[in-house]
C-alpha cells in the first residue's frame, strides 16, 4: 500500500478563528479545478464546517470546537451508495467524480457526518477534496491542505505516511475517529476529542468563608478511584472526560471531609461552591 494522508486536528486549541473555513473558500469559490472538483458556491457549503458545544454553566463553562471536512473515510458509505460516482484514491483521499455523479442529488444524505453539499447551479454534490490538486502538484511547495496550512494555532496537522506510521501516533497522542462507533475508519483523527463529545464535572471549595487552595478532590464511581485533583488558587476543581453515569464527589480540605453523589446526563455540571 502507498502512502496515506491523514489530516490530524487538536480540538484543545482550536480557537474558532475560521481560518481553516476562509482557506479553504479562497482556493474553491470561483476556482474550477479541472479532474477534481467545481468551483465552490459562494454561501451555503462549508466544506471546512466547524461544529460548536457549549458544556457547564456560568462561571464554570466552556465552549469547544470540531473543524469538520469530509473525514476521508476508508469504509465510506457515501462510496459504497454512490454507485461508482465516489471513489477513494489509493492515498486515501475519496473524491466525488463531477460527472459521473451530475443530478444525484441523493449522494448528499449518504454522508453520516453531514460533509457533503449539493451545488443547485451546477446541479452536483460536492466536498472537501483534501485539496487534491495542491497535493498533487509539484508547485505547492507546503504540501499540505490549505486548512492545515491557514491555521495559526497548530490545532491542525497534515501527515503522509505508511498506515503503520499512523497507527503507532494515534496510539502515542491519543487520537480518535469522531463517531467511532460507524466503523468508518476515517482519515481525520482528532486528539483531545473528549473536550467535545463528553462532560466534566466542576466546582469550588471554600473554608469559612474563602476560596480554599489546595483541597484534595477525587472522583469515584462504584467504589473506584477515577480521578484525583487539587483545588486551585480559587479553590476550583475540575473533571473532564466523563460518560453519563452515577458519580461521587470526595472532598478533604482543612482536615473535613464530605462527599455528594452527582449524575452526569448528557451535560456537564457546574456543582457551584462546596463549603465547610
Amino acid at each position: 500500500m502507498m502512502k496515506q494522508k491523514y489530516i490530524v486536528i487538536d480540538v484543545r486549541w482550536c480557537h474558532d478563528c475560521n481560518n481553516c473555513f476562509m482557506g479553504c473558500k479562497d482556493e474553491h469559490v470561483d476556482n474550477n479545478w479541472e479532474g477534481y472538483t467545481a468551483a465552490q458556491p459562494r454561501h451555503g457549503h462549508r466544506w471546512m464546517n466547524i461544529e460548536r458545544r457549549e458544556r457547564g454553566k456560568y462561571s464554570r463553562n466552556d465552549v469547544k470546537f470540531l473543524p469538520m471536512p469530509c473525514q476521508h473515510c476508508e469504509n465510506a458509505p457515501c462510496v459504497a451508495a454512490s454507485k461508482g460516482a465516489i471513489t477513494r484514491r489509493e492515498d486515501g483521499i475519496v473524491m466525488i467524480d463531477m460527472v459521473a455523479a451530475k443530478g444525484n442529488k441523493e449522494l448528499v444524505d449518504s454522508c453520516p457526518y453531514g460533509a457533503i453539499y449539493w451545488n443547485d447551479e451546477a446541479d452536483i454534490a460536492q466536498k472537501c477534496t483534501m485539496c487534491a490538486h495542491l497535493l498533487d502538484s509539484a508547485e505547492w511547495a507546503p504540501k499540505m491542505p490549505r486548512c492545515v496550512h491557514n491555521c495559526p494555532t497548530g490545532s491542525m496537522s497534515f501527515y503522509d505516511c505508511e498506515p503503520e506510521e499512523m497507527a503507532k501516533l494515534a496510539a502515542a497522542e491519543g487520537l480518535e475517529a469522531y463517531k467511532a462507533e460507524l466503523g468508518t475508519n476515517p482519515h481525520v483523527l482528532y486528539k483531545n476529542l473528549f473536550m467535545f463529545t463528553k462532560n466534566f464535572v466542576a466546582g469550588g471549595i471554600t473554608v469559612d468563608g474563602d476560596c480554599f487552595e489546595n483541597a484534595t478532590v477525587t472522583l469515584e464511581q462504584d467504589g473506584k478511584v477515577l480521578q484525583t485533583a487539587q483545588t486551585n488558587f480559587f479553590g476550583d476543581f475540575k473533571f473532564d472526560g466523563l460518560e453519563d453515569g452515577e458519580y461521587t464527589v470526595k472532598v478533604d480540605a482543612a482536615g473535613k471531609a464530605q462527599s455528594s453523589n452527582v449524575t452526569i446526563a448528557g451535560k456537564s455540571l457546574n456543582l457551584g461552591f462546596i463549603a465547610f
